[in-house]
């Protein structure tokens, strides 16, 4: 039962961080990787996942921007959406790529959101970038890099 903790521990940490509120997601993922107590795949896949569906409550909040745009929990200032809006007008579905980034990625998935990106190729693109920078930091923290 102790093991389920720790697992949906990390998800709503990876959860929460992809959202409102500010959460070190990789933190938590480091510190469990060195107490190497869980399967290393596994805590990567509990982070990525929590990420991923983080991700997605930006899209569904990027689909009502007219209602929820300028309130104070909405997640991403007014400047840092119109860079990912025109990033995501220049580069299309691929800037979903970067998802993974600080401040920008976040924006990146509201901005799908807002211009309507089809939510299973927002799923799969987020999915692959969420989880690949979980793969490196647990890649890195375990000596593999």
């Amino acid at each position: 039962m102790a093991d389920l903790a720790v697992y949906a521990g990390l998800f709503a940490v990876a959860f929460v961080a992809a959202t409102i509120l500010p959460a070190q997601s990789e933190a938590a993922l480091v510190a469990l990787l060195v107490a190497d107590a869980q399967p290393a795949a596994l805590l990567v896949l509990a982070a990525s996942a929590g990420n991923t569906l983080g991700a997605v409550v930006n899209w569904a909040l990027g689909r009502g921007v007219e209602r929820f745009s300028g309130r104070r929990w909405f997640p991403v200032e007014p400047r840092h959406l119109d860079q990912a809006t025109g990033w995501y007008r220049r580069w299309g579905r691929w800037s979903l790529l970067f998802s993974w980034a600080p401040v920008v990625g976040d924006a990146l998935t509201v901005a799908a959101g807002v211009l309507r990106e089809p939510f299973w190729s927002f799923l799969l693109l987020v999915a692959i970038a969420k989880t690949g920078r979980y793969l490196v930091l647990a890649a890195a923290t375990l000596g593999f890099v």
